[in-house]
């Protein structure tokens, strides 16, 4: 009744509510939530002399949000060790939300340290679930480049960690270049300012490698080395991300998710460049195994072009020359050879076949006395006296030539 009562009276459901009408129904919704139980740092601690409350500042330790807490001196004092800022610490309170003001605060009725053995058990069950998820996945790592042209380096401002890694990576390698953001590394405003360190080196295109480096310190101290939204940035960065956090035996979430995990702040500045005097002792070695191998290359092809030019083809040329000449030769007195026995061969044979040609030759026959009739009409040969008629003209083929004649008898049959 007495809110319906507070509230103006309303025409129309467009029609805009009064600032303090606001702030009652506000005030009301967050007065029915309760107790709750609320996990932070501690930020900033103010007691006032003789005040019996005493207010603190409670904040997120991985986003830039806080919480006004305001607890009884005695709540506060109640707490061993006491309180102090940075301390991680689990209020039970409620919420209150001050209509005068608009501000939302807490009142505790009770503050308590978060024990170590609470925190590695967070750390653990947090550890688990990035690891499930492929945070920590070999795989996924990438190898920082061999020479980077500049080195982020996300540490304390004028640290010792900072001082190890600058001077162990100068001493390597002279010319190496830094791009340093100096942030806080423990307490409630560590883990923002690194993220947003990390964010920066990470976009800057010059930046081949980035360096988180902090020297060693308790569980409580490295906590924000261990945040879920850190490891999460190192997992989702473009560029190799190498972690040196603490001494060998510190091992917070963020070495695991990290590409390369250096033991100490100084170890990774032995790791991030090379050695200037190892890389020109390889150098020289490679050089002098190079002069070996080409020498003894030189070696070998000098001794097989002595051996070539020895051999007799080219030491004296010219006996290839001769020998190939006196073949020539050979063959040639060879090829003469068979010619003149076979033209002497065909020669003898015509000579035998123009003689039995001879032999077979009617001519040969008409040299001995005989002669060719033929009938002058169609040339017939005569061969019996009944084959020309008395007057008929005849020609008579001699060895000599040819006679004239004609029939004039009737010839007489020859003897049988």
């Amino acid at each position: 009744m007495a809110e319906s009562a507070a509230e103006a009276p309303r025409t129309s459901p467009d029609e805009p509510w009064p600032v303090r009408v606001v702030s009652q129904k506000i005030s009301a919704w967050i007065a029915r939530l309760g107790w709750v139980w609320v996990d932070g740092q501690v930020a900033q601690v103010s007691r006032r002399p003789g005040a019996g409350l005493v207010f603190l500042t409670l904040r997120d330790p991985s986003a830039e949000m806080s919480l006004s807490v305001t607890c009884y001196r005695d709540t506060f004092e109640s707490c061993d060790p006491p309180l102090r800022e940075g301390s991680r610490v689990v209020v039970h309170a409620k919420p209150e939300f001050y209509a005068g003001r608009g501000s939302l605060s807490l009142r505790a009725d009770e503050l308590r340290h978060v024990g170590l053995g609470e925190l590695l058990a967070r750390l653990e069950r947090l550890k688990k679930v990035l690891a499930a998820e492929g945070l920590f996945a070999p795989e996924r790592k990438r190898r920082p480049p061999f020479l980077p042209r500049t080195v982020g380096l996300v540490t304390g401002r004028a640290s010792a960690a900072e001082r190890d890694v600058q001077e162990n990576a100068a001493a390597r390698w002279p010319a190496v270049r830094f791009a340093v953001r100096n942030v806080p590394v423990q307490g409630p405003t560590a883990v923002p300012q690194i993220l947003d360190a990390l964010a920066e080196l990470d976009a800057d295109p010059e930046v081949d490698v980035i360096v988180l480096a902090r020297g060693g310190g308790s569980v409580e101290d490295l906590l924000p080395f261990s945040d879920e939204a850190l490891c999460r940035a190192v997992f989702g960065c473009r560029t190799p991300v190498l972690s040196a956090i603490g001494h060998e035996t510190d091992t917070p979430l963020v070495d695991f998710v990290a590409d390369v995990r250096c033991s100490t702040p100084t170890d990774a500045g032995k790791r991030v460049v090379p050695d200037l005097a190892e890389e020109r002792r390889v150098i020289e070695q490679h050089r002098y195994r190079l002069d070996r191998a080409v020498t003894h290359l030189l070696d070998g092809e000098r001794r097989w072009l002595s051996a070539v030019r020895s051999r007799p083809v080219l030491a004296r040329p010219e006996l290839l020359l001769s020998g190939r000449r006196d073949e020539v030769d050979g063959l040639r007195d060879r090829a003469r050879r068979v010619l003149a026995h076979r033209v002497d061969a065909a020669g003898s044979d015509l000579h035998h076949t123009v003689a039995r040609l001879r032999s077979l030759s009617p001519l040969t026959t008409m040299q001995r006395g005989y002669a060719v009739v033929q009938r002058a009409a169609d040339d017939a040969v005569l061969r019996d006296p009944a084959d020309a008629a008395p007057g008929a003209a005849l020609r008579v083929r001699l060895a000599g030539g040819e006679l004239a004649a004609t029939v004039t008898d009737s010839p007489e049959p020859s003897p049988r």
